[in-house]
């Protein structure tokens, strides 16, 4: 794919990896490159891992955040969380407390500890920290890197016929309004580009896509749910995303631009938000920034959103027997 210059720098983030490579898992910090950013999340599904999700409500004491941590390593992975606190203390960066500051870092988890790598790797405190560290604004790596590293996609059949899922970005701008999204693509369904087909996702037996919702549906109608469906709640899944926009919007207004990123979803994982799925879309923008009518602003965050969960497929390097559509690909 042609590489994606991304306007991280002109909406104020920094973003990081730190990668396991051997575990197949990993950690991924979006951090404000010198400040704080108001923030609200949407959840899909029912298999969520979340740390700190209640800062993100319009009804919290806190406005502002300091990062948001996309992790492997399932609920294990949150605990490294702690890396990127210890990070912002160090620099003084956080809410003020008296004589020292609570930096607030809520986080998102996907479940990567099988199939690939090694069931007892997570995502450290350390490696959380390194990733701070080395954010960056304008060179952001997508693929099969930090919490992308052991992602799959495509598991309803299985997890032999899977493949491989990863870190994407995506951006869209009307020259007044710019959005950019970071996405980690673990679904358990397919993913498809913009035309509606299949890129990536469930594979028949000699190798070829197959529509893993057409045989979820085919499993219902056989009352055979406990094969197809209870195979893949064994193997976990979840998408998590941020998507940050450079017009100035409250915590309110920031919570339904997430719900309203959900259609990126929708229409490029099929299906998303299942009980099997713990989905979470992240929303932010700087401290300042123009106005702009709500639809037109959620119309672009889609946009990217789109861009990146595409990306986030064809730009993964597979591993451990799983394909990846990034194998034939240089672009890191």
């Amino acid at each position: 794919m042609t590489p994606n210059a991304m306007p991280w720098t002109e909406l104020g983030i920094a973003i990081g990896h730190s990668t396991d490579n051997p575990g197949a898992t990993g950690c991924t910090v979006i951090r404000g490159i010198d400040t704080s950013f108001r923030c609200a999340a949407h959840l899909l599904g029912r298999a969520s891992g979340t740390r700190e999700l209640a800062t993100c409500n319009p009804e919290h004491l806190v406005d502002r955040i300091d990062a948001v941590m996309l992790t492997g390593g399932s609920a294990y992975g949150l605990d490294a969380t702690a890396g990127v606190m210890r990070w912002m203390e160090e620099r003084g960066r956080g809410h003020a407390i008296g004589t020292g500051v609570v930096p607030i870092v809520p986080a998102a988890t996907i479940f990567d500890l099988v199939p690939l790598g090694q069931f007892s790797a997570r995502p450290t405190a350390n490696m959380a920290y390194e990733a701070c560290n080395i954010a960056s604004s304008t060179a952001v790596a997508e693929g099969s890197v930090g919490a992308g590293t052991g992602a799959t996609v495509g598991k309803i059949g299985g997890p032999q016929f899977a493949m491989k899922g990863g870190v994407g970005c995506g951006s869209a701008t009307n020259g007044v309004v710019t959005a950019a999204a970071i996405v980690v693509t673990n679904a358990l369904g397919d993913v498809r580009d913009a035309t509606g087909q299949i890129i990536a996702g469930t594979r028949a037996a000699d190798g070829r896509m197959a529509d893993g919702e057409q045989l979820l549906r085919s499993a219902a109608r056989a009352n055979a749910a406990n094969t197809a469906a209870d195979a893949a709640a064994v193997r976990g899944n979840t998408t998590i995303a941020f998507v940050a926009v450079s017009a100035l919007l409250t915590k309110v207004q920031l919570g339904q631009l997430a719900a309203a990123t959900s259609a990126a979803f929708f229409r490029r994982i099929t299906p998303c938000g299942t009980s099997f799925d713990g989905d979470v879309i992240f929303a932010a923008c700087p401290p300042t920034g123009p106005e702009s009518p709500m639809p037109v602003v959620e119309a672009l965050a889609v946009a990217a959103m789109e861009e990146a969960i595409e990306r986030s497929v064809r730009l993964a390097k597979g591993r451990d027997g799983i394909p990846g559509l990034g194998d034939n690909s240089d672009e890191h």
